[in-house]
């Protein structure tokens, strides 16, 4: 993944609790710094009120950022999800939509304060968006980043 972001991507769309959930990657910048999911609404991922089941809006976001940053640091770093919060604003309908992005200078921080031997534990939020560019649920994650040679 850190050589070839782009192979784990193709991997992804076809990971099966993602297919099973319509949840598809569409997009990414050449960098890797910002990509683009998707999940369309179907009879695989809609709750008991016809909406979008919760489960499928946070599987959406769940690995994106530790990806990303996994990529942008590179194979001197290790980096986990640790927690993460989900907040519903309003039913999901249709197709809905997150972009993950993490600025580099973000990443250069990060990886400053990793090689000072400090534990970095950034935050990170995105918002999950319906077809009117509404705001359907904003998750935030908390990622826990050092140095492999550091303790």
């Amino acid at each position: 993944m850190r050589r070839d972001p782009m192979r784990l991507l193709k991997w992804i769309n076809w990971y099966p609790p993602f297919l099973g959930m319509n949840i598809r990657v569409v997009g990414t910048s050449p960098d890797f710094l910002t990509l683009r999911v998707q999940s369309k609404l179907s009879r695989r991922n809609l709750n008991a009120v016809g909406t979008h089941f919760g489960g499928t809006l946070y599987a959406m976001c769940d690995p994106f950022f530790m990806l990303i940053l996994m990529h942008a640091l590179g194979n001197g770093y290790i980096v986990w999800d640790k927690a993460a919060h989900i907040r519903f604003l309003q039913p999901g309908r249709g197709t809905v939509n997150a972009t993950f992005h993490i600025p580099p200078e973000r990443v250069a921080e990060i990886r400053a304060a990793a090689d000072r031997g400090e534990k970095i534990e950034p935050t990170f939020t995105v918002d999950i968006v319906n077809e009117q560019n509404e705001i359907v649920a904003r998750v935030e994650k908390l990622l826990y980043v050092r140095r492999k040679n550091s303790q």
